[in-house]
């Protein structure tokens, strides 16, 4: 290496390691320069009132997914603080607003039943670990290679999970099991005998909500209200009902993560569980995000939304949080309310906090009962009623199977095995549809092309076209050996093969079986028409040498133009060909 060349490395170096480690923080920087250009009162105060309707929205959200997860409800209203406090400030989107959600509540009830809320700590500090990998990595695009039916159908399986462990809350009864399923199966031994005061006040919720008039439901939320009308209701006449229990007046409980909870054991039992809560993060946050940026014209930054994922989630345990994720529900809202900076989500973390201290023994008087019916409506709300609609009832037969076999995979598994499951049936639905090939034969008929030249239209009285559309790949090898039976009896084949995509080496070693074996027979091959990334497998796979350069064409219709040698081998007349093809 030159001396020049040495005193040059360095530099080099240095740049291209500074470009590749502040690429992301100088443009997030550059985002929030644009973010809060011209940011005046006015603005400020649209982001508190923002803040604060999304926080009446997200109390009884957080309390009930707490509750939900197999936590408590103070697991939810911290998850939901910090999560508004860190995540909307790192986020990729102004608009987005962390924290507790059903989904994720969903997957936590095995998780609890099974390790325990240590287990619970651990699998969220390691999702929140690949997810800020993921982000530093800009795997952000990941979620767009996931069907869209496929993500309806966990969403109903959710739902369904939801629905399922709330039964226990909703009807004041005792089941036992690792999983919905198991709990509502275990009520085969140890008997249903429903609480009807607490089936009374769930149904109310319910009932309420799903009646409460929308245009009220835009000043003040009907989950906030039925949850007030039902706790003032139970304190009043004393009901003997579940109730949330003590909600601490503090940020660092004492149930949390600790360091001396951290083993090598427990890490390696619980990287599945975590690998599933950082998918569900994943897909939750930046779905969310795509619908956001839709709705505010402002497009999300897949990556940087990870990073704020993936550091949210790695300090959450530490105060004794849940997994978080961006929620569509509460971010809408933002939106609604006029949410102009990432300040609303942080204004909403800051009312829910002065929540948690000055209503703390109200609302550890909540029934569950109420909690449970908010969550029921939530789980029926969370299917996308609209996609599942259009998929039956235009009878797209994959995005059926994939919807039910993802639907039902993540109520009976868990949500990694169910998306698995659903994209591996829409990758063997896409590659039979794209593997589809259309071959049409046709005579030429050279008075069509107005010749008259009677040498050229001898030449070509008995020559078939061959027209390929698809690709030729494996799968369609056998369609392209019968093509030797479709051109029987003609001394010229042209194959018009402008429609051909892709051909892979099977169909290669399939064309050229088929054109040696009319060669044999002394007819005529030419290929028409050629594109350039098919051309590039004839020549890999010598096929271009073997047909020779001359035989290779612009188009059809420049071969009928050339008069070109007649085949060595005697072909039938042309009214026996046809008694053959038909």
């Amino acid at each position: 290496m030159l001396s020049s060349e040495k005193a040059a490395f360095p530099q080099k170096f240095k740049g291209y390691r500074m470009k590749g480690e502040f690429v992301m923080l100088s443009k997030f920087i550059s985002s929030l320069k644009q973010e809060f250009g011209g940011y005046n009162a006015a603005a400020l105060t649209k982001d508190l009132m923002a803040g604060l309707t999304v926080a009446a929205v997200a109390l009884p959200l957080a309390l009930a997914f707490g509750v939900s997860s197999g936590a408590d409800a103070a697991s939810g209203l911290i998850t939901a603080i910090i999560a508004g406090l860190i995540m909307s400030l790192l986020s990729g989107g102004y608009y987005q607003i962390s924290g507790p959600t059903g989904a994720m509540a969903a997957i936590l009830m095995s998780l609890v039943a099974a390790y325990g809320m240590d287990g619970v700590f651990i699998a969220t500090l390691i999702a929140g670990i690949i997810l800020l990998l993921a982000g530093i990595l800009h795997l952000g695009k990941l979620t767009s290679f996931i069907p869209a039916p496929v993500i309806t159908g966990f969403t109903s399986g959710i739902a369904v999970i939801i629905a399922l462990g709330q039964v226990d809350n909703f009807f004041g009864t005792h089941s036992e099991g690792t999983s919905a399923i198991g709990k509502l199966f275990s009520y085969a031994r140890l008997g249903f005998s429903p609480n009807l005061t607490a089936v009374g006040l769930g149904l109310f919720v319910v009932l309420f909500m799903v009646f409460f008039p929308k245009k009220w439901n835009a000043v003040v939320p009907a989950s906030l209200v039925s949850i007030i009308l039902t706790t003032a209701f139970s304190i009043f006449m004393q009901l003997d009902v579940a109730v949330v229990g003590e909600i601490p007046k503090t940020l660092i409980p004492e149930n949390r993560l600790l360091f001396g909870a951290l083993n090598l054991k427990t890490i390696g039992a619980l990287v599945t569980p975590a690998f599933s809560i950082a998918i569900l993060g994943m897909i939750e946050s930046l779905l969310c995000g795509a619908s956001a940026g839709r709705m505010t014209g402002v497009r999300l930054d897949a990556n940087q939304e990870l990073i704020a994922q993936g550091v949210g989630n790695i300090l959450l345990p530490f105060f004794g949080g849940i997994p978080a994720t961006a929620a569509i529900a509460r971010t809408s809202v933002a939106i609604k309310s006029g949410a102009k900076t990432r300040l609303t989500g942080v204004f909403h973390a800051v009312g829910l906090l002065i929540s948690m201290f000055l209503l703390a023994p109200v609302m550890s008087k909540i029934p569950l009962a109420a909690l449970a019916g908010v969550l029921m409506v939530t789980a029926w709300r969370m299917n996308e009623w609209e996609s599942i609609r259009y998929i039956f009832s235009h009878k797209f037969k994959g995005a059926m199977l994939e919807f039910i076999a993802t639907m039902f995979a993540t109520i009976i598994f868990d949500l990694t095995v169910a998306i698995l499951i659903g994209v591996l049936i829409g990758l063997v639905f896409l590659v039979s549809r794209l593997s589809f090939i259309e071959i049409n034969y046709e005579s030429v008929d050279m008075n069509r092309m107005h010749v008259t030249d009677p040498v050229l239209c001898e030449r070509y009285s008995n020559a078939m076209v061959v027209y390929i559309t698809g690709p030729m790949i494996f799968a369609n090898t056998q369609a392209v050996a019968d093509i030797a039976g479709k051109v029987e009896g003609s001394d010229t084949v042209l194959f018009s093969m402008r429609g051909v995509s892709n051909i892979d080496i099977s169909c290669a070693q399939t064309l050229r079986e088929l054109v040696e074996g009319l060669r044999k027979k002394g007819v005529d091959v030419a290929i028409c028409g050629m594109t350039t990334h098919a051309m590039k497998m004839m020549d890999r796979s010598d096929l271009h040498k073997i047909i020779g350069d001359e035989n290779f064409y612009w188009s059809v219709e420049r071969v009928l133009l050339t008069n070109r040698p007649r085949p060595a081998a005697k072909v039938l007349p042309l009214s026996e060909r046809k008694k053959i093809n038909a």
